[in-house]
């Protein structure tokens, strides 16, 4: 997604330094569990949306890269280093975003960062981020030109920023996949196209445009709307008159949700299906009539991977109130991934960290690969998972249940 934040791994100077730990919001970092000791202290940052309409989502992420931390001190992951989190509150915007990646470079102790959700606040941190040589994992970013270039459409693929990874696949197969399960699985023919124009839904509906149409479909209806936005009658009446099968939403469930149900509600029983920005819970929750709607998500699903029966057991024994919503598993794995490379990297030098420790850190994350939670975690030559794989939910007795898992047939 976006959206689909920022995770800081500071470090304190080569000597066992060693800093206090003061609970993970706004900004106040957490030992994830380590019993302290003589250490060097690495911090992973999170910087996900803590505040505001997707913060159901943003706090997910932050409690599923603790967890990732807590494991890892609690194994002694990597003999010397005491690791910890450092979250920042983005509130799903770009300059709040580029003020946190900011402050989170001008720490020295800070090695990595995973995040964040929205692709558009991606964009704000790119070039600090790489401009410091710091690390930075998204497990839910879906914009392609963050990792491909902005000519990517063209075939023109160009890799902008050696420091920027993502353990969640791109809108490039994201909305594809969702034109070929309307088309050929649910054999709807006309769709009617919204987007919120951020850089995450616009991305989405374009794709999903491109390949629907390829498949033979129409696209009978187009508009735009804002994110804010939650009064959608004038929509609806067009949507209602155009003769659609079926609604493509590019954006996320804050305005998904009043949108199915103002449809719903005037007699338009049609699905509204979207990206993995659309499902949560928090889309049911605002949408009583969401039953029969549509999203994909990134990945295979979490609760039916041998490979997450760990995390899963994991993250309700640590007893967190909050779900670890769509993006859990992956910001899981971004965490590993940082700490793998850190790994990778006192290893190799004698079990200290160097002097170049973030640019080792950015080397040693574009070659790793292990077995994560969603799968098997590696990156290809733009810093993009190989892991393929998407879902399509359907909500179902007020639940997403998997209808579709597979991969995109381009």
């Amino acid at each position: 997604m976006r959206h689909r934040s920022a995770i800081v791994v500071s470090i304190a100077v080569i000597g066992a330094l060693s800093l206090s730990a003061c609970g993970s919001r706004g900004g106040k970092s957490s030992d994830g569990g380590n019993g302290g000791g003589s250490a060097t202290t690495v911090t992973i940052g999170i910087d996900a949306p803590l505040t505001g309409d997707l913060s159901a989502i943003g706090i997910g992420i932050r409690n599923s890269v603790e967890l990732a931390v807590k494991k890892a001190n609690e194994a002694n992951e990597v003999p010397g280093v005491k690791f910890q989190i450092k979250a920042l509150d983005d509130t799903a915007k770009p300059g709040p975003g580029q003020q946190n990646a900011t402050q989170l470079v001008a720490d020295n102790s800070v090695l990595g960062v995973v995040g964040p959700l929205n692709s558009s606040v991606a964009q704000s941190m790119q070039q600090i981020f790489n401009d410091a040589n710091l690390v930075e994992i998204s497990p839910a970013n879906t914009g392609v030109a963050l990792s491909q270039g902005e000519k990517w459409v063209t075939g023109e693929k160009k890799r902008p920023f050696k420091t920027y990874f993502r353990t969640a696949t791109t809108d490039a197969v994201q909305g594809p996949f969702a034109a070929q399960y309307l088309a050929k699985d649910a054999k709807k023919s006309k769709v009617f196209l919204i987007d919120d124009q951020k850089t995450y839904g616009a991305g989405l509906a374009a794709t999903f445009k491109a390949e629907f149409t390829k498949q033979g479909g129409t696209i009978v209806g187009e508009e735009h709307v804002n994110p804010d936005d939650r009064d959608f009658s004038a929509i609806v009446t067009k949507v209602k008159s155009s003769g659609a099968e079926a609604v493509y939403y590019g954006g996320e469930y804050p305005a998904a949700g009043p949108l199915s149900l103002q449809l719903k509600e005037a007699g338009a029983n049609i699905p509204l299906m979207g990206g993995d920005g659309m499902q949560s819970a928090d889309f049911i929750k605002l949408n009583p009539k969401s039953a029969g709607d549509l999203a994909t998500a990134v990945g295979g699903p979490v609760e039916q991977l041998p490979t997450a029966a760990k995390f899963i057991a994991d993250y309700k024994a640590a007893g967190y109130k909050d779900p670890y919503e769509t993006y859990g598993g992956y910001s899981y794995d971004s965490g590993w991934a940082i700490i793998e490379a850190v790994k990778s990297v006192v290893t190799a030098n004698n079990g200290k960290l160097p002097s170049n420790a973030r640019a080792a850190v950015v080397d040693a994350v574009q070659k790793i690969s292990f077995d994560g939670v969603t799968g098997k975690v590696s990156f290809d030559e733009f810093g993009d998972t190989t892991n393929k794989q998407l879902t399509v939910y359907t909500v179902k007795d007020g639940k997403w249940a998997v209808d579709k898992t597979g991969t995109f047939s381009g």
